[in-house]
């Protein structure tokens, strides 16, 4: 066997078949790195991380509606279109679309926020027209779980400042909880009602435990509250702080689009 060959295999073998607690900490490994470029990034053009949400939506949804698509044999399956080869390339895009809209900015002022959504908004247009069908029934469950819980935690920034919406922080935090809301809606419906299974592997040994997928709500909003609560109180560095948000909301967003749309489009109940 070729170094080539073994290379591929060791890959697949590692990889490309699933969550392990291996290439979970390689991935962990990996975003730490990446954060710390993202974060020189930030600084050197003097960027607000958190202004970034709204305009990475998009790539968000491109990234995550392209392994949906491969889920549901609507796209081939290769490294480049699953996990996690479609999201280093939707990265790439992203931080060249991201000096593109500077560069813009400095020669025109149009503000480089747009450019970035834009860009992102014309790619995932591509994958929305490939979308061929809906089940509705399962696209209601997910949005109707993710809107009560979402409403809980609104009433709850009434009586705690962390999600109050009278705060650029708060406004920010709540989008945080309510993306990983989104996720975990979308991992108990799926897994509940649908005979869909948890890849991760930390998520996945609590539902053997318990049973249900349904524990993916108090996991989420125990983990995320406190994640938010120390960045607020004892990081001072707005870019880290930012960066650290907006890393937060992206992995609790993706992989809610991913499984949602994965189950949505299915083509069995």
């Amino acid at each position: 066997m070729s170094i080539e060959s073994s290379f591929i295999n060791f890959l697949s073998i590692y990889f490309f078949s699933g969550y392990t607690i291996f290439n979970t900490i390689v991935y962990g490994i990996i975003l730490v790195l990446v954060l710390f470029m993202i974060i020189k990034i930030f600084k050197n053009y003097k960027i607000n991380p958190t202004d970034l949400i709204i305009p990475l939506i998009p790539f968000i949804f491109l990234g995550s509606s392209v392994r949906a698509l491969v889920d549901n044999g609507i796209y081939p399956y290769n490294w480049f279109l699953i996990t996690p080869g479609i999201y280093f390339i939707v990265a790439g895009i992203v931080v060249l679309s991201l000096f593109l809209g500077i560069f813009i900015q400095k020669k025109t002022n149009f503000d480089f926020k747009y450019t970035l959504f834009f860009i992102g908004l014309i790619l995932a247009i591509i994958n929305l027209i490939n979308i061929q069908s809906i089940n509705l029934i399962a696209f209601s469950q997910v949005i109707l779980s993710w809107l009560v819980m979402t409403v809980i935690f609104i009433i709850v920034g009434i009586f705690w400042d962390l999600f109050t919406l009278s705060s650029y922080d708060g406004k920010i935090n709540l989008s945080i909880i309510s993306a990983h809301l989104f996720d975990a809606s979308s991992t108990f419906i799926a897994v509940d009602y649908y005979g869909y299974f948890e890849q991760h592997v930390l998520p996945g040994s609590i539902y053997n435990l318990a049973g249900t997928a349904i524990t993916m709500f108090p996991l989420k909003i125990i983990v995320i509250c406190i994640s938010l609560y120390i960045i607020d109180k004892y990081v001072d560095d707005e870019i880290l702080s930012g960066t650290l948000k907006l890393a937060i909301f992206i992995l609790g967003l993706a992989p809610g689009v991913r499984n949602f749309l994965s189950l949505a489009i299915g083509t069995w109940i």
